[in-house]
């Protein structure tokens, strides 16, 4: 199991002082509160345990964590984003997190403001378990769980 699944969800303050000095950005919205009332249903505010991928949305107040399947998770300011989030940083349609057998990779639209991976601008990256993502002025966290060998 990851360092990151044992110790629970990433305090806020926490994960936003790791992206405030990754990218030298020190203005960083409530992620929570821009997302949409779709989004916010599915999300869980427990820590995940079962394998799987995640991503982590902070807010300031608490943090909220998304199951993502093995569809593409479009994420975007539009309306036909899977995960949209009403910020005025974050392109109409910004990013997409592709599933895939040897791991997630997130992908850049073109957007205006650049999709950031642990402080480093990309077009397109793999994810790693707690990789921190900055679309816009918004911060998420990835998390990965995997399956559990049998002996």
């Amino acid at each position: 199991m990851s360092a990151s699944v044992l110790t629970g969800v990433m305090s806020t303050q926490t994960l936003l002082d790791t992206a405030a000095a990754a990218d030298g950005v020190t203005e960083r919205v409530d992620a929570v509160a821009s997302l949409d009332e779709r989004a916010r249903r599915r999300a869980s505010e427990r820590p995940p345990e079962q394998p799987g991928r995640y991503l982590e949305v902070q807010g300031h107040e608490r943090s909220l964590v998304l199951e993502l399947g093995e569809e593409p998770v479009h994420i975007g300011r539009g309306h036909t984003a899977d995960l949209h989030l009403d910020e005025s940083s974050v392109s109409r349609r910004h990013a997409i997190i592709l599933a895939r057998p040897s791991g997630a990779r997130i992908l850049d639209e073109s957007s205006s403001n650049g999709t950031f991976v642990n402080g480093r601008r990309v077009q397109q990256a793999d994810l790693s378990d707690g990789d921190v993502i900055v679309i816009g002025r918004v911060v998420l966290r990835y998390l990965e769980i995997p399956p559990q060998r049998t002996s």
